[in-house]
């Protein structure tokens, strides 16, 4: 896949490369009030809801085509340039028509692969960054999808945007970081930039600044947060957004961790990379000769009409192993992790043994 890199789209020389404005322009004088705060923090790129796709009817859903003229308004009180959201091909033509500088396309529209087709037939021929959200359901392929589909009209200038991804599992957050998600997109698509937006992840103030620290730890190259004058008083996701000076001192006290330090020797951190890279190579020995074990017992099962799950035993086993595990300084959730997982493979090829049939 040819994508740019943020530094190649042409104003985002800084990283974090930041995006910030409210969840949904209200009203002109509100969208030119917090452009110019943002201004004066330091912020070149202003977001704002024009089109907003709610979870319920009868809820604020953005004022529509006619707030496009305020962010024309802010690019030329400001110079800066300006960002919304597209859900479908008319959304993309009337913001192109306004000027508007970049798209981007949400969580509820890339779980949709024919309204994310429709965006990309639109977008054939223009040259603009184009910005894709996680589907709101943990789907990687999907996500990959809507970034390839954009990318195959021409568009190069493309970023992920890491939102969070919805859950029943009550947690702390709006929406469940699964970190794991777009750590594997980075893997699969080196060279694409991702996002995080700490706003929809956290859903509330006091999640912003440890979270945006948790994405540029992961070396995550920008971020979206949600900003408003007067947040307490915002028509909608009131309690996700802060005020401009908020997101200066948020910023500013960013610590930005290098992949490569300049002018540091990493012998040291080579040697205990070598050392882990023995102790895998041990590890999958391990589980090498724990799978052959578990084949024998699922022959076992098998000559003797007995079932693949043992409750007590799996039961016992857990216990035991978190044990284990906590007097070795593990956590119970990583011990549960990672024997759910070992637990699933042996389910799996015990099945695989119990199905095949006899050999005469």
């Amino acid at each position: 896949m040819k994508l740019k890199s943020i530094k190649e789209w042409g104003f985002a020389n800084n990283k974090p490369f930041v995006i910030s404005g409210p969840c949904s322009a209200e009203t002109k004088e509100q969208v030119l009030a917090i452009a110019h705060e943002l201004k004066a923090v330091g912020i070149s790129v202003f977001r704002a809801g024009v089109w907003k796709p709610r979870t319920r009817p009868n809820s604020f859903e953005g004022v529509g085509v006619e707030s496009l003229s305020w962010l024309q308004q802010v690019q030329k009180e400001t110079g800066m340039l300006v960002a919304v959201e597209v859900a479908n091909e008319k959304h993309v033509k009337l913001a192109l028509k306004a000027g508007i500088d970049i798209l981007w396309i949400g969580a509820r529209t890339s779980v949709n692969p024919f309204a994310v087709q429709e965006i990309a037939d639109a977008l054939v021929g223009q040259d603009i960054p184009v910005l894709v959200k996680n589907p709101i359901n943990p789907d990687l392929d999907l996500w990959i999808g809507a970034v390839e589909r954009i990318n195959l009209a021409g568009i190069n200038k493309i970023a992920a945007i890491h939102r969070g991804f919805s859950s029943y599992e009550p947690t702390k957050y709006r929406n469940a970081p699964n970190w794991q998600i777009p750590i594997e997109l980075k893997r699969r698509i080196p060279n694409l930039p991702i996002l995080c937006d700490p706003s929809h992840i956290g859903g509330t103030r006091a999640l912003i600044a440890p979270l945006s620290q948790k994405a540029l730890d992961l070396d995550m190259d920008g971020l979206m947060i949600e900003s408003h004058n007067t947040p307490d008083l915002a028509w909608s996701d009131a309690k996700q957004q802060i005020t401009p000076n908020t997101l200066k001192e948020i910023i500013d006290n960013l610590i930005k961790r290098e992949v490569k330090p300049i002018n540091v020797s990493l012998t040291d951190l080579e040697d205990l990379r070598h050392r882990i890279d023995n102790l895998d190579k041990e590890l999958l020995n391990m589980l090498g000769k724990r799978m052959k074990c578990v084949k024998e017992i699922g022959q076992y099962k098998k000559d003797n009409d007995m079932t693949i799950l043992q409750f007590k035993r799996w039961d016992s086993i857990l216990k035991t192993r978190v044990s284990q595990g906590l007097s070795l300084g593990l956590s119970e959730k990583s011990v549960m992790t990672i024997f759910k997982a070992i637990h699933q493979e042996s389910i799996n090829t015990q099945e695989a043994i119990l199905s095949k049939p006899d050999s005469k």
